[in-house]
């Protein structure tokens, strides 16, 4: 058992936990095997000799920034990072200068350039890496938490590889926080209390380091020699999750949340919901995407959906929270319970891709609008039969699409709710519809 801590130094010149873990070879870094393992593509690339443009995509902490550095060590290439948070097109200028002078001097040099955040680059900062980058000037890496395929230009991302990192797992953070123990001034911890640590952490190294940091400084205080759970529980408060607002683990959960529903699991929509209220997402926001759901995989085979997701949506702008919640989890489950159907989705797409594909027929002209003398001259409106003067308020026979669509069909209802009398109705119509064309064809 350690002896009892009795200060953590904090100095001008006191270096983070993190940075003192940095790993500082290729057989350091925690985690991240499937990139880094033998034979595996990261391992391969550091082995090759020729660094390369390359995009590191993953969550935060789990070693980005790391990589690109040891990449940078590994080629004994000059190394500038930039900030795309904090940095600017001065920041770009300064790395094309450095990059020069490395290029020109006695003793030429390449370069790697690392964007930490480089999603945070609009596309004409993204784009001036471009030349360099093609010129061999630099080797470019960025570091994003975001899908590149969305936030980097393509004419950067088809330059560059791009490999995706993990969240470091339960044993990863098990190992990290072992050896952060080992350091100077830090607590030893129970079993449960380092479980309980690292599952806080979730996935992110730099945030189990930091709050091993924190902890530290308050068990020095208090003298402890020993960091139980209760004591770290306590000191801890409630533990947070993780909240990715806007990033892939976000949408994954909304995702999640989306197909649960359309799965008719109540219990599982529920499970989604309550990690994205309890992430941090925004209500409104998934509202709006029950709104959606309700829309999409339910339609008309049950229309009091989309009325409950509209009202629970409605319910929260008036309560706020937490009781404008209950309503979104009542409508969730609603949601969940009620019969589906995506026909009048597929409708709708269905009927959008003909019209792009087909372009703008006229209107027939016993449907257009014929407001003025000269427009009925022109016979708009002639032939057209008012549906309330036929039999059962239907026009049998009537057409209602442009010359060459006549038989083209959208929606097709399905067995399920509300919608086996609409199909059942429908199918009805199209008879009659049928029965006149024969009665029309024998006419003439």
């Amino acid at each position: 058992m350690n002896q009892p801590v009795t200060q953590v130094a904090r100095t001008a010149n006191h270096v983070p936990l993190a940075q003192r873990l940095r790993p500082k070879t290729l057989g350091d870094v925690i985690g991240q095997d499937h990139l880094l393992g033998e034979g595996l593509p990261l391992r391969l690339a550091f082995e090759s000799g020729q660094p390369h443009s390359c995009i590191l995509w993953g969550p935060p902490g789990v070693g980005k920034t790391t990589l690109a550095s040891l990449m940078a060590q590994a080629f004994d290439a000059q190394f500038i990072a930039i900030s795309a948070v904090l940095g600017g097109v001065k920041d770009i200028r300064d790395a094309v200068e450095k990059a020069q002078l490395a290029q020109e001097g006695l003793d030429p040099r390449a370069t790697i350039v690392f964007v930490d955040e480089v999603h945070r680059f609009n596309k004409s900062q993204q784009d001036a890496f471009l030349p360099h980058v093609e010129s061999g000037l630099f080797t470019f890496i960025g570091a994003t938490t975001e899908n590149p395929s969305f936030e980097v230009n393509s004419a950067l991302l088809s330059r560059s590889a791009v490999y995706v990192l993990q969240a470091l797992s339960t044993e990863a953070l098990t190992v990290l926080l072992s050896r952060a123990c080992q350091e100077p001034d830090m607590p030893q911890l129970d079993e449960a209390a380092a479980a309980r640590l690292v599952r806080y952490a979730d996935g992110d190294a730099r945030r189990l380091l930091n709050t091993l940091e924190i902890i530290a400084v308050s068990a020095a205080q208090q003298q402890l020699s020993e960091v139980t759970d209760p004591w770290l529980l306590k000191s801890l408060g409630e533990t947070l999750r993780r909240s990715d607002k806007g990033g892939d683990v976000f949408y994954d959960t909304i995702s999640a949340l989306h197909k649960s529903v359309r799965g008719s699991d109540p219990d599982a929509a529920l499970y989604w919901l309550v990690r994205l209220l309890d992430g941090g997402a925004d209500p409104r926001y998934v509202a709006r995407r029950l709104i959606r759901m309700a829309n999409e995989d339910i339609g008309l085979a049950d229309p009091r959906a989309l009325r409950m997701a509209l009202d629970a949506s409605e319910v929260y702008e008036r309560l706020g929270s937490p009781e404008g919640e209950l309503a979104l989890a009542q409508s969730a489950v609603y949601l969940a319970m009620a019969p589906k159907s995506n026909a009048a989705y597929l409708a709708y797409k269905s009927a959008a891709a003909l019209v792009k594909r087909d372009g703008s027929r006229p209107v027939p002209k016993h449907l257009r609008n014929a407001p003025t003398a000269l427009m009925k001259q022109m016979d708009h409106g002639a032939g057209y039969r008012y549906a309330h003067d036929e039999p059962d308020a239907f026009a049998a026979g009537e057409t209602y699409l442009p010359e060459g669509l006549t038989h083209q069909r959208f929606y097709e209802p399905v067995e399920r709710g509300l919608e086996i009398k609409i199909r059942a109705r429908l199918l009805h119509l199209r008879a009659l519809n049928e029965q006149a064309a024969q009665a029309s064809k024998k006419g003439t």
